[in-house]
């Protein structure tokens, strides 16, 4: 079983002003689910891929416990800067 359940294609109003594509990768992420693994545990899919570049990204295949670390990681991030970190 695989189900998408988000991605964000890049828009080049992401880059910070004063920077352009040359100088930082124009990048584009998904995130998915599936249990196509032998063990048939749920794993939460993470793609990061350069745009132009398709099908030569990181994928990551993250266990429940590391999906909720990374998920941490974003909600301190975005505190840090002063940011409500959301649901």
């Amino acid at each position: 079983m695989r189900r998408s359940i988000d991605d964000y294609p890049f828009n080049s109003a992401d880059l910070p002003p004063g920077f352009e594509e040359a100088e930082l990768a124009p990048v584009s992420w998904a995130v998915a689910i599936s249990d196509d693994y032998d063990d048939a545990m749920q794993r939460v899919i993470l793609t990061v891929e350069e745009v132009g570049s398709a099908g030569r990204g990181l994928i990551a295949h993250l266990a429940p416990e590391i999906a909720r670390r990374l998920r941490g990681a974003l909600r301190d991030g975005l505190a840090e800067m002063g940011e409500q970190p959301g649901r």
